[in-house]
């Protein structure tokens, strides 16, 4: 094992970037027009948003356009893919998920189904969690979506999962916007947000890290949900922080929408996008890398590093 350098961003645009871990091997997923990719790398700093394309979706379907925020998951031994998906019209968009053909993160990917509740009411951004009690989907979602009318914020909301497609049972909400740093860049025409949920399990403690405010402001930043004990599905039992835990600086505009990774010799990493300018906007967010620790099962992020910084990470060798 050694130390290599890098810096950020490791891609110019890598909006949503989602990392995994399996084998020794580092796996990112990633949408383009025409479907899911998937790359695999050994080190942590060498993604190139160049990767497999695993997954090309029927014409004329209503998951055939704008693919949102792939994740992919290994649950009981197979690889499973979420993505969000339309037919070209938001108001569509819906979670689906896709299982590896042949058990591997980066292989085919075939269509088992739409991933909602009973409201099946507009969804983006699902994650699983996992419990010794079971799997849950969380997800960021509206009631009573129209285009061009925000009735309703955007939330983070929880269900049971029968199996990996199959939700079992009422959604709950987690979060809704409330804080001003959540609550930027909403408008008449433009929601509030809480979307792009992660799980972070420190010990007994489970975390949801969510991006808030708008993805297309310069504020788009992380909130944290924590969990440490009793119902996961009772909101109750989640406690909100009352501030961002990581948001922007000098080079580093937006920062969101993250992911978790351990280096090989154990270093906590965090991947989010940010943009270098603060003019705001979705072209631009860079895919980016750095370490981040704890005060106790409570993580620590810093502050986002300023790019052309020479950063650190373990390789295997």
């Amino acid at each position: 094992m050694k130390e290599v350098t890098y810096t950020n961003p490791l891609v110019e645009n890598g909006p949503d970037p989602f990392v995994t871990e399996w084998n020794g091997s580092y796996y990112y997923s990633f949408s383009a027009p025409d479907g899911v990719y998937v790359e695999k790398q050994e080190r942590l700093c060498d993604f190139k948003r160049v990767g497999r394309h695993v997954y090309t979706p029927e014409e004329g379907t209503m998951w055939s356009r704008e693919f949102w925020a792939p994740e992919i998951h290994e649950i009981d031994g197979e690889w499973y893919l979420y993505v969000a998906a339309d037919d070209g019209q938001n108001a569509n968009h819906r979670m689906y998920c896709l299982r590896s053909e042949n058990g591997e993160p980066d292989g085919n990917y075939v269509m088992m189904g739409k991933v909602t509740d009973v409201t099946d009411e507009w969804g983006i951004d699902g994650t699983v969690l996992k419990t010794k009690d079971g799997l849950y989907m969380v997800w960021s979602g509206q009631e009573g979506f129209r285009p061009g009318v925000i009735e309703t914020a955007q939330n983070i909301y929880i269900a049971r999962l029968k199996t990996p497609w199959e939700v079992e049972g009422p959604r709950v909400m987690l979060s809704t916007p409330e804080y001003d740093w959540e609550t930027a860049g909403s408008s008449d025409t433009l929601p509030k947000v809480n979307e792009g949920p992660q799980i972070l399990y420190k010990d007994e403690t489970i975390h949801i890290i969510y991006s808030a405010a708008g993805s297309w402001c310069q504020e788009y930043c992380l909130g944290r949900l924590t969990f440490r004990g009793g119902d996961v599905m009772d909101p109750a039992c989640w406690e909100k922080g009352s501030a961002p835990v990581f948001s922007k600086a000098e080079g580093s505009y937006g920062p969101g929408h993250c992911s978790f990774v351990t280096a090989p010799d154990g270093t906590d990493m965090i991947f989010y996008h940010a943009r270098r300018d603060g003019d705001g906007g979705w072209p631009g967010r860079g895919m980016r890398l750095q370490t981040f620790t704890w005060e106790g099962d409570i993580p620590v992020f810093g502050i986002p590093a300023l790019p052309g910084k020479e950063l650190s990470v373990s390789v295997r060798v």
